[in-house]
């Protein structure tokens, strides 16, 4: 089984939030440090608020953090919520299979999915940010010599979703 790219930056975002728990970070700053795209970035995140696993402000001393959830959360519950209910294949498609009504491989790929967020429910993101992947993961972010925000080539912290990324982010939503 495969994760989504959309899944696949959730972890990667909240295990960056979670390694550095102390420290606001902005959307595009996150996106920068661990090479990502902004606009996939800012819907993920966007994601993540909903879940309750991340919190984000706006304004001068705005930015996002990890919740008291993020660390605790389940990879699994997490992978579950990011990824959606789909089915592993969609027998029932533009052109449905002609095996949909006695077929045994629809039931076999449903209990390998269940097994595989099963084997993820075990860790929790605090898990996933043990050494040595929490200590590589302070390497990436911005530490207290890095730039003040507003110097250049730093984003304000109010830019945590600027406009162009949210309709970019409404046009994907929409598409999907």
């Amino acid at each position: 089984m495969q994760l989504t790219r959309f899944t696949d930056i959730g972890l990667r975002v909240v295990m960056a939030l979670a390694a550095d728990p102390e420290a606001s970070h902005t959307s595009r700053r996150l996106a920068d440090d661990l090479d990502l795209s902004y606009t996939h970035v800012a819907k993920v995140v966007s994601r993540l608020a909903e879940l309750g696993v991340v919190h984000s402000s706006r304004g001068r001393s705005g930015g996002l953090g990890i919740t008291e959830l993020g660390p605790r959360a389940g990879v699994g519950w997490l992978a579950r919520h990011l990824e959606g209910d789909g089915p592993v294949v969609d027998c029932e498609g533009p052109t449905p299979c002609p095996l949909r009504s006695a077929c045994r491989l629809r039931g076999a790929l449903a209990a390998a999915q269940e097994a595989f967020y099963d084997s993820l429910d075990r860790l929790t993101v605090q898990d996933l940010i043990a050494d040595p992947t929490g200590a590589r993961l302070l390497t990436l972010l911005p530490t207290a010599g890095s730039p003040p925000a507003g110097s250049p080539g730093t984003p304000p912290a109010t830019d945590i979703v600027d406009a162009a990324a949210v309709n970019e982010v409404q046009s994907v939503n929409e598409v999907q």
